[in-house]
């Protein structure tokens, strides 16, 4: 945890550390993500001495997670349809997109 920092971030920290490693991250990468994540809002809410432009700038992390929190996995990747359409050996496949492979395959 960065000097300077008070009991909220400690908090803040711990629980983004806590999440990281329970999705099966190693210690050393969520504590990064943590103290990165972190510094990005002490940054945004003007404790800290420096920011990056970046840091100003974009969208705050607990937003982009909100946004992102209930959107659903998606579906399968181009990559995965593709792969399955080689296995189904469907004529065409190398030129079709995402939404193609996935009307070919029935998806």
């Amino acid at each position: 945890m960065p000097r300077g920092s008070n009991a909220k971030r400690e908090r803040q920290y711990e629980h983004i550390k806590d999440s990281a490693k329970s999705q099966g991250r190693s210690t050393e990468r969520a504590e990064e993500i943590a103290a990165r994540t972190v510094n990005k809002e002490r940054a945004r809410a003007g404790e800290s001495r420096t920011a990056s432009r970046s840091s100003l700038q974009d969208m705050s992390s607990s937003r982009r997670g909100g946004l992102r929190s209930h959107s659903g996995s998606g579906g399968p990747t181009r990559d995965q349809l593709y792969n399955e359409a080689r296995r189904r050996n469907i004529q065409g496949r190398s030129t079709m997109n995402k939404a193609q492979l996935a009307k070919a395959l029935g998806h």
